[in-house]
């Protein structure tokens, strides 16, 4: 499956402008080329074009999850799944994740 070239992008246009007002809210995402996102040195969003349709690879963790973007319900699923990652987790779950730090630490 090869990445999304030109006229690929072109159709993408009005889901990138989506993913750019939503992934801006991500420390450090920045789409260094047209349709190809990356969060500090690693890549996190990018699309891939194959005559099965169109597809985005979205990180998740230390892999990518791939999302299909061909119909509406395809596109909400994508766009719902980048808004949770540019969303914060809840205080609670944040201080949980902290203190599990520290006490691996502490081992």
């Amino acid at each position: 499956m090869k990445h999304a070239g030109p006229q690929a992008l072109e159709a993408l246009e009005p889901l990138l402008e989506k993913l750019r007002t939503i992934l801006p809210a991500l420390p450090g995402v920045v789409e260094r080329k047209r349709g190809i996102f990356y969060r500090g040195a690693t890549a996190f969003l990018h699309f891939h074009e194959d005559p099965a349709g169109m597809f985005a690879d979205l990180r998740s963790g230390a892999d990518f999850e791939r999302y299909a973007v061909n119909t509406k319900a395809e596109i909400a699923r994508l766009l719902s799944a980048a808004r949770a990652q540019a969303t914060p987790p809840p205080r609670d779950e944040r201080q949980r994740s902290a203190r599990t730090r520290r006490s691996v630490k502490d081992r």
